[in-house]
């Protein structure tokens, strides 16, 4: 019998470039505007290796990632999804200001992903000689292909940067001159780059949903209230009038701390009452909500206000749009901020 040799698997990845710094260059003002997308392929010929085959899709036009919002997110998920099965994984290039947000609505848009979404950016544009845009992309198709087992090592929506792999709803923007810009507070990074790509396995997330689909149904009629010293109450009362409003993000004090103020509490209450979802989260860079601790966090408590836990920020909104596209409010509302998702969330007994 003659044996033959099959050809080894060519993995697949999807690049897709939505814009931002890592494809942009100075105009005639000195601001940098985006470029399109053969022009980051000219400066970085090492995407073409022997094992693998990347194709590039791009926005047109271009955007600055302060112009990405629903629909932009819906159009990257849909793009997965047309591609979903002609690809091993896909890698989004996407600026760095709104990333962190990108990353969160995705995690939650994406139902039964079995396979890797990473994201990344740069701080310099990819032409620049100190450019951090040609390792970040480099890295972000390497981990899109890696397998262990016969399936992917990464099976979720994953940040990198900066030589780290983040969750990519745990991620947030720290710096707006760091090399290491995007950083993870409250979980630590799922792969660490050297000269091998080191997996933390352990911290892997595995959606039990068995068919890949995306909920693409987002409720933006919500609002992010952070909280300070004498903030006038006319402020929140009006924000929280608005007829349409369905969601409400309070960034407070501390572990959940606010004023012990019974005018604050009857405008929450009231809001509460005639059905908006309210999510408390903590203004610090690291922590998280723990609404027994003080009694300054009780008065949320008293309003129906939902711990967010150690929720980002950019979590709660996007986590939150979800929640009302699907329809979800009072307690159905209340049991799905507080579940952990799409491993968003540190389980606190105190949350329940």
């Amino acid at each position: 019998m003659q044996m033959t040799r099959s050809e080894p698997h060519k993995s697949r990845v999807l690049v897709v470039y939505t814009g931002g710094t890592i494809g942009s260059v100075q105009d005639a003002s000195g601001g940098l505007v985006p470029l399109d997308f053969d022009e980051i392929h000219r400066h970085v010929p090492e995407l073409e290796q022997p094992n693998r085959e990347v194709e590039i899709i791009s926005f047109e036009p271009p955007l600055d990632s302060s112009n990405v919002g629903t629909k932009e997110w819906l159009d990257l998920a849909k793009a997965i999804k047309h591609h979903y099965q002609d690809f091993d994984g896909f890698v989004i290039l996407h600026g760095t200001d709104t990333l962190a947000y990108t990353a969160s609505a995705l995690s939650f848009m994406l139902e039964g992903l079995h396979k890797p979404v990473i994201i990344t950016g740069s701080q310099l544009p990819i032409g620049l000689p100190r450019t951090d845009g040609r390792e970040n992309l480099l890295a972000a198709v390497d981990i899109a292909t890696t397998v262990r087992f016969n399936e992917p090592i990464v099976q979720e929506v994953a940040v990198y940067f900066g030589s780290s792999l983040f969750r990519g709803n745990r991620t947030h923007k720290a710096s707006a001159e760091s090399m290491q810009a995007i950083i993870s507070p409250n979980l630590p990074s799922l792969a660490e780059a050297g000269v091998d790509i080191i997996y933390n396995e352990g911290l892997m997330y595995r959606d039990a949903t068995a068919a890949f689909d995306v909920n693409e149904a987002m409720d933006n009629r919500i609002a992010w209230l952070p909280l300070f010293p004498g903030q006038p109450l006319e402020v929140i009362e009006r924000m929280t009038n608005w007829p349409d409003l369905r969601g409400l993000v309070l960034s407070t004090f501390g572990s959940g701390n606010a004023p012990s103020n019974p005018a604050l509490k009857s405008i929450l209450s009231e809001a509460h009452n005639r059905g908006v979802t309210i999510v408390n989260v903590t203004q610090c860079d690291h922590g998280a909500v723990h609404p027994e601790r003080y009694a300054t966090a009780h008065l949320l408590r008293d309003c129906g206000v939902v711990p967010g836990g150690d929720m980002t920020t950019e979590a709660a909104l996007t986590k939150l749009m979800v929640c009302l596209g699907r329809g979800y409010d009072g307690e159905e509302a209340r049991s799905f901020m507080l579940r952990n998702i799409r491993g968003e969330l540190t389980r606190f007994s105190a949350l329940t």
